[in-house]
């Protein structure tokens, strides 16, 4: 009705949110079932996967943006800007609304971060959309409403990136950021009785949960009291310094294999 492709990218980046906002709802609800002998992890991850796609289509819509932009920038139209200021005042209204909704609980989830970061960036790009609105209405520059639209876009890319990248590397079990692997096995090789640990395999399940696994050479030819009393030490040591929540040590003791720490 108004002719803004500024308006409409910001009517679509709402309307994804609106998606992002039931897919966030159902993966939490889903990621909070019981584990069971078919799904031994349970749906931890979903939140990991409704967060990877909620990106991906914010990245998505935004490419189609900026494809549109172009066209409309080479072939402008009169825009009927009291719509475009009218309408991007309520979607700032209502997003700020749900921006403080969702506030508190987006720091340690990252799915609910991601709704969150929908819901900030539209406060951002309605803001955008409105200014864009008033110098159409008193100005006439119309052909700003293709550039406020690939500027929005840009953004929408720049924002979601990250978020891509980290549930990427958390499917991939790559290591998580912050962890050196050189400090664990140093701290592991504190012990008086490891000669030292290697096959190292350190991975997040989730937002929130750190896994180990590695093998642990014994000085001596001990009994699985002793083992059991360092590995003890080990998983609170290691809960303690790195935040890593669960734990698997295979005990060896003059084995015949690699001792590289990544294998």
């Amino acid at each position: 009705m108004s002719g803004s492709l500024a308006l409409l990218s910001d009517a679509m980046h709402n309307f994804s949110d609106v998606l992002a906002l039931f897919i966030a709802y159902f993966a939490n609800r889903l990621a909070a079932r019981p584990n069971n002998a078919t799904k031994t992890f349970g749906y931890k991850r979903a939140e990991i996967l409704a967060a990877l796609f909620n990106a991906s289509v914010l990245i998505g819509i935004a490419i189609f943006l900026i494809i549109e932009a172009f066209h409309k920038f080479y072939h402008p139209e009169a825009i009927n800007s009291i719509w475009v200021i009218g309408l991007g005042t309520l979607s700032i209204v209502l997003n700020a609304v749900s921006v403080l909704l969702v506030k508190d609980d987006a720091h340690d989830n990252m799915n609910i971060k991601a709704a969150y970061l929908h819901l900030l960036i539209d406060v951002m790009t309605s803001v955008a959309v409105v200014l864009g609105g008033v110098l159409m209405y008193y100005f006439g520059l119309f052909w700003i409403d293709p550039v406020i639209s690939a500027l929005i876009a840009v953004y929408l890319i720049w924002a979601s990136f990250g978020l891509v990248r980290e549930s990427s590397a958390i499917l991939m079990q790559f290591t998580p950021k912050g962890i050196e692997l050189d400090k664990i096995v140093s701290s592991i090789e504190e012990e008086s009785e490891i000669k030292n640990a290697h096959h190292l395999h350190v991975w997040k399940l989730d937002d929130n949960h750190i896994h180990l696994k590695a093998h642990l050479d014994f000085h001596d030819d001990v009994v699985l009291s002793v083992s059991n009393r360092v590995m003890d030490r080990l998983e609170k040591k290691l809960h303690d310094s790195f935040d890593i929540e669960h734990t698997t040590f295979q005990c060896e003791y003059e084995r015949d294999d690699s001792k590289a720490i990544v294998n």
